[in-house]
């Protein structure tokens, strides 16, 4: 019984945090960036060679915890992003450093290892955005 609850209380202190960014604070997050301001990053993941992409340019991730006070956190290729969006609150999950935003939408990639796995979702229609850091083993090499 006792090895059931060290391994619990194991879990919810290694567990992932869960941040919100308001969509007011995301879209200027986003402002000017399209494109062409992408830039180049190399990764190393847990069971492969590193390989890289093109990735926003964000650093620094403003967001807030669940009681509204104010965090940062350091964007890598294992921040999460969660949007729930649309009228039956669907949600999706993209990687944060491959999401770009235009006026009108989202678009993001979905998976680490098929890039051309891609969803756009329409920026209207986004009710909460979540994020953490997944604490999988990715990270910027050479930059």
């Amino acid at each position: 019984m006792s090895s059931v609850i060290i391994l619990l209380v194991m879990l919810l202190l290694t567990s992932c945090v869960t941040y919100f960014i308001p969509i007011e604070s995301f879209k200027q997050q986003f402002a000017g960036i399209d494109s062409s301001k992408l830039n180049q990053v190399l990764v190393q993941g847990p069971y492969f060679d590193q390989y890289s992409y093109n990735a926003n340019p964000i650093k620094t991730i403003k967001c807030v915890d669940k009681n509204n006070n104010p965090a940062e956190l350091q964007n890598s290729p294992s921040i999460e992003i969660r949007f729930t969006y649309g009228k039956n609150n669907k949600r999706v999950i993209f990687y944060f450093d491959r999401i770009l935003v235009n006026d009108s939408s989202v678009i993001g990639v979905r998976s680490r290892f098929i890039p051309s796995f891609r969803k756009t979702i329409p920026l209207k229609s986004i009710s909460k955005i979540e994020i953490q850091d997944g604490h999988k083993k990715f990270g910027y090499t050479g930059n």
